[in-house]
């Protein structure tokens, strides 16, 4: 019996030894076959092409396919419900996107949970906001166009690429911290939105800053403000919101990868070394700024921080704008 005991214990040691050794092993082997990426929006996007664009960079640097595949619908869920149901083993991630990840949970009921059902890696790109108004307003600065709204109360309209989206909560955020009252029109999507501002259906929106800097640069809009925490190389002579009176003011869009909860810690963190050392990489950062973004890649515990700020913002936006969840 006594012997029986010690080959148990033996046994026993081996197996927690085995255990310790699997996840160093897991890193070391991973990846063995291609990856897949789930992206939440349509191919041929801005977020589509940023994941497109890490896809290929992490196939170059890894030795490994990455593919992205497109999974739309239900504000994300379909993409999230892709990636919490795949084996948590580093094959299958989620191409995280703000709006799907921090700001829907506020509006919608998702099946998801951002905190407990996946694991950050690495916030690859962030997007700034631009705020604009159409080129016959008479204002020119942040200032002008305050006093130009409380000159006429509860009479402006704005445009917002759709209800609940960034551009209309990043507008909420603004007014409220303005003391300014207007009325929120919605498209179905930025482009349109900014279409009627340019055409002048409407004054002012905050808008992409991809889509906004052609328009910008022609002269048939103005730009007043971005939404980031410093001026954006595209518009350097464009003040902050919070610079331009508004101190704390900040709101960006992200675009990362994100995994299952369970996926091993050492393949986490050998995806977010090599993101880190894309976002060094001089024709990585051109390639995302032609799309209007600014390198990031943060590591996966600044991303999960990141993850828990955003959810608690965007919630008292949308409790202030008063939006029902839906």
């Amino acid at each position: 019996m006594r012997k029986f005991g010690m080959i148990c214990r033996f046994g026993l040691l081996l197996m927690l030894a085995s255990a310790a050794l699997a996840g160093p092993a897991a890193a070391e082997d991973w990846p063995s076959k291609p990856v897949r990426i789930i992206v939440p929006y349509a191919a041929g996007g801005n977020s589509d092409s940023m994941a497109r664009l890490a896809a290929q960079r992490l196939s170059e640097a890894l030795g490994q396919q990455f593919i992205v595949e497109n999974r739309i619908g239900a504000n994300g869920s379909i993409a999230a419900d892709t990636v919490t149901r795949a084996e948590p083993d580093g094959y299958t991630l989620l191409w995280g996107v703000q709006p799907a990840v921090t700001v829907a949970p506020a509006l919608t009921k998702v099946n998801f949970d951002p905190i407990k059902d996946f694991t950050p890696i690495s916030v690859v790109g962030t997007n700034p906001f631009v705020l604009v108004v159409n080129k016959d307003i008479p204002a020119k600065t942040l200032s002008e166009f305050v006093a130009w709204v409380k000159s006429q109360p509860k009479t402006l309209s704005y445009a917002e690429g759709s209800y609940g989206s960034i551009t209309h909560l990043s507008m909420v955020l603004f007014l409220n911290r303005a003391g300014l009252q207007m009325t929120n029109v919605s498209y179905r999507g930025n482009a349109p939105a900014l279409t009627d501002v340019i055409a002048g259906h409407l004054p002012a929106m905050f808008s992409n800053l991809s889509d906004a800097l052609p328009h910008a640069q022609s002269g048939a809009i103005r730009t007043l403000a971005v939404s980031s925490a410093a001026r954006v190389p595209q518009l350097p002579d464009v003040p902050t919101v919070a610079e331009a009176g508004y101190p704390g003011y900040k709101v960006l869009t992200w675009n990362g990868l994100l995994a299952s909860a369970a996926t091993p810690k050492p393949v986490v963190h050998k995806i977010a070394a090599e993101m880190a050392k894309a976002c060094k990489d001089p024709k990585f950062i051109e390639r995302l700024s032609t799309l209007g973004a600014d390198p990031s890649c943060i590591t996966p515990a600044e991303f999960a921080e990141l993850v828990a700020a955003d959810l608690k913002q965007w919630s008292e936006v949308v409790t202030t704008a008063g939006l029902k969840q839906q």
